[in-house]
């Protein structure tokens, strides 16, 4: 019996606010007969399979009725403003304003005046219900679906500090003037009724708003490697109607349509080439730094660089049919498959604000079973609520990753966000890309092989001289080498570019032919046996050989290749300190791979890759148990960087990897991924233990609470250490030292 046919339908989802918000709309979504839903958290999107012919209306009913909103995405790209971000900021910005003075005046005594306390109830007030909205709200659905989490703890902790100092205000002894909170560290019992928890309501709200602001910013790159694959392809083209050249829209170009590409232009879609010849720069397909050489029923892809001569292409391929479309939805696949893990905070929440709840219901049943008054009982169960909701878990995340991500900008790391650390723990594999990363991405002149009659300073000077009037990336290598070896080059007169062969011209009265073996072989300047001998000897090692002619005969050889970077070596050292394996993938040949593998250390090496292929790797990997981190930069990467369980991206390559990428390091030095891993590491170990001593103090505080104990500042001072002890515990992370310095 064949299965019955399924499809694939993608929902955006709005209104998540931690991670089990998704997973609570996972389920919902997977309850429902025939669908199989996959719900992240981070690029707030569903992804679902289910029958085929399924109404989505009735998925989106689902994600509604779970308390969310959710809709089909539209076809446009993501608009380069998040109004949700925006309001975010505003909300963030205003209560940063009225939350400060509100906490300096309880925290300071010598700043309260006559009637501070009315003024922090001013200032608070806004701060508590419109700052805080976003968490009562949340907290409200959850309680509907019986759930608990971080905005739970948030939102009872808050209104419990704020509705106790109203009736501290308006009923009690708080709001006559001349109020001061004095430092008594004595503990004793009391009534409640002369102390005002504003400043935790207001501090706490700060600070878990502030943590939500940088995650929400930094989720929002998640999609901006879509965006910048699809800025990639050319935005107009020159179609032959007619035999006359028409300018069109790329939106408009037909299968079958032919197109022209001059030199310097972007091939407009996938085609084969139907006239011409010349060297296209295919780069952002193979991350390969050689150009390709096509010529008549050649394929060319869309994207790719003209370098050379006039093509004339048939589509073959257009819209979302391309290789480039391909690999934008690679990308986006491998992202929306990645498995975010919960946040520390939400997890714990999840049991320690039932635990809280059900010990502040038995403090209260508790004292006035024993008779006492039931404003003494209220006081201590208010009193757990107000000291269960610590103000330094809202500095625990953002304060380590502030300093974190502080330093390592100084060290040329940039880190997206704090689901980023997780991924770091342990990674045990990494997989570096060639070209570019190893690498230096660029072709240098390597070897200069002299024939009979010739000396390395003329060779160099009339190769030099013609090649400085080329565009090719081979032509500008040798104009560099021999400009920086003999200073000033003479110029060359009637140059002429032989497409996809090579080049022609004069120096210094003599005609100078440089390109292929086969060009110099038809003009009667055939190598001899030594020149021949060299050359294969070169293109053996993986190399790039240049033929140089001038006077009717062959002069010599010039000997072109990637070069290794001068710092990869200790790179590759430097992972295998940390317990990683490091493997090299590239799209080069197995002949090149091999040969810089063996320079930097490397034993395993996957080769002759596409960027499918890329991507089967790092799952292959990945399915064998592995935890891998991948190092890239080139377009070809980004699916990859996006698959890995860690990305990291090389900020000297193209924009696509690094908005695909988890990590950026800004320098081309390797060493640097090494300072990113190590770094984000330490940040993750100081994140958590923040958190340990955020919860920990008031933890221990909750006895004293519960038996009508603490007193206001005490949990004042309890607050204040935890809140001191997480700003200085995440400062130590400035101390951390680059491996570039040791």
């Amino acid at each position: 019996m064949s299965a019955a046919p399924v499809s694939q339908i993608e929902l955006t989802i709005a209104g998540m606010t931690c991670a089990s918000c998704a997973a609570r709309i996972e389920k919902k979504l997977n309850r429902l007969d025939g669908v199989v839903a996959t719900v992240n958290y981070a690029t707030e999107k569903a992804a679902l399979t289910v029958p085929s012919g399924y109404d989505p209306r009735l998925l989106i009913a689902a994600v509604e009725q779970a308390g969310y909103t959710a809709a089909l995405p539209r076809e446009s790209s993501v608009p380069a403003d998040d109004p949700e971000l925006s309001a975010l900021r505003t909300r963030l910005i205003t209560t940063a304003a009225l939350a400060g003075p509100v906490i300096a005046m309880a925290m300071i005594p010598a700043l309260q005046f006559r009637y501070w306390q009315w003024a922090s109830l001013v200032l608070a007030a806004p701060v508590v219900v419109w700052g805080g909205r976003p968490f009562h709200a949340a907290a409200w659905a959850n309680l509907k679906r019986g759930a608990a989490t971080m905005d739970t703890l948030v939102s009872i902790g808050t209104l419990a500090a704020f509705l106790w100092s109203l009736y501290a205000l308006f009923l009690g002894t708080a709001g006559q003037p001349g109020m001061h909170d004095g430092f008594q560290l004595t503990v004793r019992p009391s009534d409640g009724a002369g102390n005002i928890y504003l400043e935790v309501a207001t501090g706490v709200t700060l600070f878990v708003l502030a943590g939500r602001y940088f995650e929400k910013r930094s989720k929002r790159t998640a999609g901006a490697a879509l965006r910048a694959l699809l800025e990639l392809g050319a935005k107009d083209v020159a179609v032959l109607r007619d035999g006359a050249e028409t300018r069109i829209p790329v939106d408009c170009l037909a299968v079958g349509d032919q197109f022209v590409v001059r030199p310097g232009e972007k091939v407009a879609t996938d085609g084969i080439v139907v006239s011409g010849s010349s060297a296209v720069d295919a780069s952002m397909l193979t991350g390969e730094s050689v150009p390709v050489e096509v010529g008549e029923g050649d394929t060319v892809t869309g994207a790719t660089v003209n370098v050379g001569g006039r093509l004339v292409v048939r589509a073959v391929r257009v819209g979302g049919d391309t290789q480039l479309a391909h690999m934008a939805k690679l990308v986006e696949e491998a992202q929306s498959g990645k498995a975010e893990v919960q946040r520390l905070a939400d997890r714990v929440s999840g049991v320690f604000v039932p635990v809280v709840i059900g010990i502040a219901l038995a403090t209260l049943g508790g004292w006035v079973a024993l008779g006492f008054p039931l404003t003494t009982a209220l006081t201590a169960a208010v009193a757990v609520l107000i000291i269960a909701c610590p103000c330094a878990l809202g500095l625990a995340t953002p304060t380590a990753l502030l300093v974190g991500t502080g330093r390592a900008a100084q060290l040329g790391v940039l880190i997206k966000g704090p689901q980023v650390l997780e991924s770091t723990r342990n990674v045990d594999t990494i997989v570096l890309d060639k070209t570019g990363t190893v690498t230096t991405g660029k072709m240098t002149l390597v070897d200069v092989i002299i024939g009979p009659g010739t000396d390395r300073q003329t060779l160099l000077r009339y190769a030099g001289a013609l090649e400085d009037a080329s565009e090719h990336p081979i032509g500008r290598a040798i104009a560099w080498a021999a400009r920086a070896e003999l200073g000033a080059l003479p110029a060359a007169a009637r140059f002429v570019g032989l497409e996809g062969i090579g080049v022609r011209g004069d120096v210094d009265g003599h005609t100078v032919v440089i390109g292929r073996a086969s060009l110099l072989a038809d003009g009667g300047q055939p190598l001899d046996a030594a020149l021949s001998a060299g050359k294969a000897r070169a293109e053996g090692e993986g190399k790039t050989a240049v033929a140089v002619g001038w006077d009717g005969r062959a002069r010599g050889i010039l000997v072109l290749a990637d070069t290794v970077k001068p710092t990869s070596a200790e790179a590759v050292r430097q992972f295998k300190r940390l317990g990683l394996t490091p493997i090299l993938l590239t799209g080069d040949n197995r002949t090149v791979a091999d040969r810089i593998a063996d320079q930097v250390g490397i034993t395993q090496v996957i080769a002759e890759t596409t960027p499918a292929d890329k991507v089967a790797a790092i799952r292959r990997l990945q399915s064998e148990g592995k935890v891998v981190a991948m190092v890239g930069d080139g377009v070809n990467d980004a699916a990859a960087l996006a698959t890995a369980d860690l990305g990291v991206a090389m900020g000297t390559g193209t924009d696509v990897a690094i908005e695909a990428a988890d990590l950026t390091v800004t320098r081309g030095d390797l060493r640097a991924a090494v300072d990113a891993i190590r770094l984000s590491r330490r940040t993750l170990r100081t994140i958590e233990t923040n958190m340990f001593w955020a919860f920990g103090y008031n933890i221990a505080a909750i006895p004293l609470a519960a038996l009508g104990m603490l007193n206001p500042m005490l949990a004042g001072a309890a607050m204040a250490f935890s809140s001191v002890f997480v700003v200085a515990n995440s400062l130590r992370l400035r101390s951390f030292s680059s491996v570039t310095a040791t």
